[in-house]
């Protein structure tokens, strides 16, 4: 599972790692170190008419299309999405087919166990610097009450690799620069991405002890990545 995330860039520079062509007007901090399920956040995608890259800011935790009301959604469970059912499960399939993302991030956290009280959170980024890509998926969802449209997304999940076995036995979907066009291409392909979501290079990222602050969403600052 990944439920939180960090991000220490503005949208300048997310446009610029990643060579997006249009940046919707949204307000965005330029930083952000405590990303939490159902926040707005900024997301990467093809634009629908001219396929280019844009940076659009949505809901944390996918509301289907076929969403009913918004309360139907249960708490976290559409943050993620598991590799293995995603072309098969009745939320995520028609936005695997033709609505893929790309959510920018610096690090993520997780929480490994010690023991039946006591939890301690690690940082995990890219040791040579730089963004992560996680690979999202997003949908549209129309409120029935007042026709306002609601756009939202979740973060792919697989096995962890050996950097994270030790911690937790998941991790979110880490998408190499050669395999963004791929990923974003909008409309059905003939050959679904799925061969994409697979744990990402160990000897690519690094872990970290990060101060247990960052458990409460309301701590938002640069210390959290520091043990404590």
């Amino acid at each position: 599972m990944c439920g939180r995330y960090y991000r220490k860039s503005d949208k300048q520079k997310i446009a610029e790692a990643f060579h997006v062509s249009k940046v919707d007007d949204f307000p965005l901090p330029p930083w952000d170190y405590n990303v939490a399920p159902t926040t707005m956040q900024p997301i990467i995608r093809a634009n629908r008419d001219t396929g280019e890259r844009e940076l659009v800011q949505l809901r944390w935790g996918l509301i289907p299309f076929f969403t009913k009301q918004l309360s139907d959604v249960k708490g976290i469970s559409t943050i993620n999405a598991r590799s293995e059912t995603v072309a098969k499960s009745p939320s995520y399939r028609e936005p695997f087919k033709k609505r893929r993302c790309l959510v920018p991030a610096s690090g993520f956290y997780e929480w490994k166990k010690l023991d039946a009280k006591n939890k301690q959170p690690f940082g995990f980024d890219l040791n040579r610097g730089g963004m992560m890509a996680f690979a999202g998926l997003w949908d549209a969802w129309k409120d029935p009450a007042d026709g306002r449209w609601l756009q939202s997304y979740t973060i792919i999940t697989t096995d962890a690799n050996e950097i994270m076995m030790p911690i937790h036995n998941r991790m979110p979907v880490i998408l190499h620069e050669g395999d963004f066009n791929r990923w974003l291409e909008r409309g059905e392909a003939h050959q679904p991405p799925i061969d994409l979501l697979r744990p990402f290079p160990a000897d690519e990222m690094e872990a970290f002890e990060v101060s247990k602050d960052v458990g409460n969403v309301r701590n938002n600052s640069a210390d959290l990545l520091n043990s404590k």
